[in-house]
């Protein structure tokens, strides 16, 4: 039995998929399919900057991965800290890499942890610093050994993603968009490698 923790925002939550799948429900749906005995846990809030993942991930985690069990991470957020509040970005770069490092550094010591990188949006000026955070996040990754999953390249490439999130709120695809992003995640390497 193997029980996942996914932490992070909206995109991690599946919002606005009319399916309420979102990625995250299709890529361990699968699993289970194949015959793996996976639990998951959904532990996406709308909004949250990686200020509140670091909040709250230690103890939403330890509630649901006993040592009698065996227990994995997967991190995905980003793009809340990049969007704009009060002139400026939520969270500025600097400070979401601290929060990223201080969130993966004891996760990996505790845990098989995995990142996946913020996704685009329909916004330009949000996805330049999305972009830049998704390059930075990927270097203090791999400093790390966490494997990172640069979902920014592989859907700013979709003409799915990019339509639907465009026809969507401006940031949420529907049922394709987040059957795409699963396609995306169930091709890397390093999440089939724990299977």
């Amino acid at each position: 039995m193997t029980r996942i923790c996914f932490f992070g925002d909206s995109f991690v939550n599946g919002t606005a998929d009319p399916d309420g799948l979102g990625w995250v429900g299709r890529v361990c749906a699968r699993e289970r399919r194949q015959g793996r005995d996976v639990t998951t846990y959904n532990l996406g809030i709308r909004r949250d900057t990686s200020a509140e993942v670091l909040a709250r991930w230690s103890r939403e985690a330890a509630a649901r991965l006993p040592d009698a069990f065996e227990g994995r991470l997967v991190f995905s957020f980003g793009v809340n800290d990049c969007t704009l509040e009060h002139g400026g970005p939520r969270v500025p770069a600097d400070l979401a890499l601290d929060h990223a490092r201080a969130i993966l550094a004891p996760a990996a010591a505790w845990k098989p942890t995995l990142f996946v990188g913020p996704p685009p949006i329909a916004d330009d000026a949000v996805n330049c610093r999305i972009e830049d955070l998704s390059g930075a996040l990927a270097r203090l990754c791999a400093a790390l050994a966490v494997p990172y999953l640069d979902s920014f390249s592989a859907l700013g490439r979709s003409g799915v993603w990019m339509t639907e999130v465009a026809a969507g709120d401006g940031a949420h695809p529907g049922a394709a968009g987040y059957a795409e992003f699963a396609e995306v995640v169930q091709a890397w390497s390093a999440w089939r490698d724990w299977f």
